[in-house]
């Protein structure tokens, strides 16, 4: 047999094997029942959004308007889709007077970016202070932050109120009614949450970076602003986003805080258009909704990359 011959038939593909169909009610068994779950729960998830979309677009204000009551069952799915298109309800929450949603809009955006970075700074000292330093009491000092976590904010309202009226006789500018004084409250809420998420993800950075800095003749707050929180990146996009969305979405604490619906947050204006039986509001509070959604959604596409990184690397050692 000549070179050639034997080059063509090395080069023979060999015969594909093609798998055996598996039977569909083995296939149904083992994995199609699977699917058909996943796709109800996606449903039962997206249902709410969908119905806030359809509502907002369909130029009414009743609960009826996105989805009519003949509709029941699985012709309720067609409510998913907006029956038709009115851009009604943003014009009148944009324009009328009645409510200022520019002024909440506002408000709430400076009060979660300002406190999203002070925070962030605030939690990130006090995480290096406890993952790095030791000093007296330093153990204490974190049993107590936990401790006091343990309690959800809303115990502490009363006291809230009664504190920031008393500053607001000695100093207007922090008191009760004022978006400074609702940001401390949330500056004093945050910290604890914070500085154990971040505290967690300083443990992971070894320390023998903070020795070799110090070697080079670097003092605490060089390590601190010019290796730590370069390092821990991740942990603090992962801090900022879940600061920025609880203060956008807060309601509670802002409704005690700034009661007066011509300077309040968004959470607290949009609730106020449907807190009233007589009166209520839906199609504006759909639409006011969706344009309260555009900030985190914003801040979400630009934090996405970090927030599984962070949060995984900071359960690693405690």
């Amino acid at each position: 047999m000549s070179i050639a011959q034997k080059t063509e038939t090395e080069t023979v593909a060999p015969a594909t094997i093609k798998a055996e169909r598996m039977p569909f009610g083995r296939w149904f068994r083992l994995v199609g029942w699977r699917h058909i779950v996943a796709i109800v729960f996606v449903l039962w998830a997206i249902f709410p959004a969908f119905y806030l979309i359809s509502l907002a677009f369909s130029g009414g204000n009743t609960l009826t308007g996105a989805c009519p009551p003949d509709r029941q069952g699985l012709a309720a799915l067609s409510c998913l889709l907006p029956s038709k298109f009115s851009l009604d309800n943003f014009t009148e929450i944009l324009t009328n007077d009645q409510w200022p949603f520019v002024t909440w809009f506002s408000n709430t955006l400076i009060i979660a970016t300002l406190n999203s970075f002070m925070a962030l700074l605030m939690g990130a000292a006090a995480a290096f202070a406890f993952s790095r330093l030791r000093f007296t009491g330093r153990r204490t000092g974190l049993l107590l932050l936990m401790l006091v976590q343990m309690f959800p904010p809303v115990l502490a309202i009363t006291a809230i109120y009664t504190l920031l009226r008393q500053i607001l006789d000695v100093y207007p500018t922090f008191g009760l009614g004022t978006i400074w004084g609702l940001m401390l409250v949330y500056l004093g809420g945050a910290l604890g949450v914070n500085t154990f998420l971040m505290k967690g993800y300083f443990d992971t950075i070894p320390v023998d970076i903070d020795e070799s800095a110090r070697i080079d003749g670097a003092g605490h707050a060089r390590i601190f602003f010019g290796l730590i929180l370069r390092l821990a990146t991740p942990i603090l996009v992962v801090v900022f986003f879940v600061s920025f969305q609880a203060t956008f979405n807060e309601l509670a604490i802002a409704s005690v805080v700034l009661p007066d619906p011509a300077n309040t947050t968004l959470a607290v204006g949009l609730n106020s258009l449907v807190s009233n039986p007589l009166i209520q509001q839906w199609g504006l509070m759909a639409a006011g909704g969706l344009i309260m959604a555009i900030p985190l959604v914003i801040v979400f596409l630009f934090t996405q990359k970090s927030l599984v990184t962070g949060l995984t690397a900071g359960a690693v050692k405690g």
